[in-house]
């Protein structure tokens, strides 16, 4: 799942990658990860496992290993916007359910599955823009930012407002054939 960063430079997507394999609950976290990203991490996955808990077995997820790995382990990344970005992913590998492409995000999730704003994002569109980004969603607590970007930002792009990770997930799962 494609996620968008700040980075002193600018901004630029981040990939999110989960693998799930048998093990005993153990949640690994790989890429160079700060604390506050680490944190979103495992704020994700207990927010999904309190939504699957009627898609899986009871045992799932004792019985298996989660590794959400950020690729380009050399450059540092924190911050909790990555919150919905990850939860997407894991989601998407507990339920086999496929992300669209063309679709990034940025927001930090709650425990509760709420989207909060973020920082830094005329710098994230500018990399979902740069990137072919069609559509991106961004917290709707961030809407009164966003409308102060120029349409040379945010032109092109489909803007889509989150509040809550049930709307997340209704924009980010492809449609079943």
């Amino acid at each position: 799942v494609r996620g968008l960063a700040w980075t002193a430079v600018g901004g630029e997507t981040l990939e999110v990658e989960v693998g799930i394999m048998p093990g005993n609950g153990k949640l690994l976290l790989t890429g160079k990860l700060g604390d506050v990203m680490k944190e979103s991490a495992q704020i994700a996955l207990t927010y999904v496992r309190s939504q699957t808990a009627k898609l899986v077995k009871d045992s799932y997820y004792a019985e298996h290993d989660i590794h959400i790995h950020v690729p380009e382990g050399a450059v540092p990344k924190d911050g909790p916007s990555a919150g919905i970005t990850m939860a997407t992913a894991l989601l998407s590998a507990v339920t086999g359910k496929k992300v669209r492409k063309n679709l990034a995000m940025t927001g930090e999730i709650t425990l509760m599955g709420y989207v909060l704003a973020v920082g830094g994002l005329k710098e994230k569109l500018l990399a979902a823009k740069t990137a072919g980004v069609k559509t991106v969603l961004v917290p709707a607590r961030n809407k009164a930012d966003i409308a102060e970007l120029s349409d040379e930002i945010t032109g092109g792009m489909d803007i889509v407002y989150v509040s809550e990770f049930e709307q997340v997930i209704k924009n980010a799962f492809e449609e079943k054939n």
